[in-house]
């Protein structure tokens, strides 16, 4: 009898051992990842990456590289702040415009991630043409939208964010992870360009086809005898009004 008590407590009291080893892993295999999320490394290539070919756009610590269209002395609105390329909202001291790259791309794969306000509107412009005649970005490079969750224009298809922005509605649904970080990839070759948004193809159009030239004459861009004519040019991150953040900013040519 006093055998067989004695085994059934040693039974229980490894039980009780184990499930407390169990609670007592979990933690640390949470804290384990969430360490590890915390910190990443931004802002920075890997190994293999270089081997493939990318350049790092933005290097978390400078805006080298980059320069306000058409006005690169400006004191703008544009900062880095904590590895993280900031648009200043809050200061109308600084002069407000698009982002632009100081070198002209054709065939490549851009990278990058962003955060915006709820509200926020912002973009990617690509093919664009800096041309002291034309005041802005947006009327020469068509548009990757980027927008906030809570934008009056969200659920418009065609404003949706990862659209060709005014022509195109979202190839594949998908939303934006609000108050997160999101990830966009543009792949253009030979003027054929795919957009990407957390993974899911968002739009694909061929800047040289009959179509896309009959799309701008029957859009408000016909306007602009400029805009969606060439298949090289700049790289724009567009400010507007509300804070955008960006990092991770990389570049490929093809």
């Amino acid at each position: 009898m006093h055998t067989k008590i004695t085994g059934s407590i040693l039974v229980l009291f490894l039980l009780v051992s184990c499930k407390s080893d169990k609670k007592k892993e979990e933690p640390d295999t949470w804290r384990t990842k969430k360490a590890a999320v915390e910190n990443a490394t931004h802002n920075q290539l890997l190994d293999v990456e270089k081997e493939q070919g990318w350049e790092l756009l933005f290097d978390g610590k400078t805006m080298d590289g980059w320069h306000l269209y058409n006005d690169p002395n400006a004191d703008s609105v544009w900062e880095v702040v904590d590895g993280e390329l900031h648009s200043n909202a809050n200061d109308e001291s600084l002069t407000a415009g698009d982002l632009v790259t100081d070198k002209a791309y054709t065939n490549y794969e851009l990278s990058l991630e962003w955060k915006i306000s709820g509200n926020g509107n912002s973009g990617v412009f690509i093919n664009v043409q800096e041309l002291p005649e034309v005041p802005t970005a947006w009327q020469t490079g068509p548009e990757y939208q980027i927008l906030g969750a809570d934008h009056m224009d969200y659920d418009v298809p065609e404003k949706r964010p990862g659209c060709l922005y005014v022509f195109l509605p979202q190839q594949n649904e998908v939303e934006v992870k609000q108050g997160d970080w999101n990830k966009t990839t543009i792949k253009q070759v030979d003027g054929k360009i795919s957009f990407y948004l957390n993974g899911v193809l968002t739009a694909e159009q061929d800047f040289n086809s009959p179509e896309w030239k009959q799309m701008i004459a029957e859009s408000r861009f016909s306007n602009y005898p400029e805009f969606g004519k060439t298949t090289e040019g700049k790289i724009a991150l567009q400010y507007w009004y509300f804070e955008t953040w960006f990092r991770n900013i990389k570049i490929r040519e093809l």
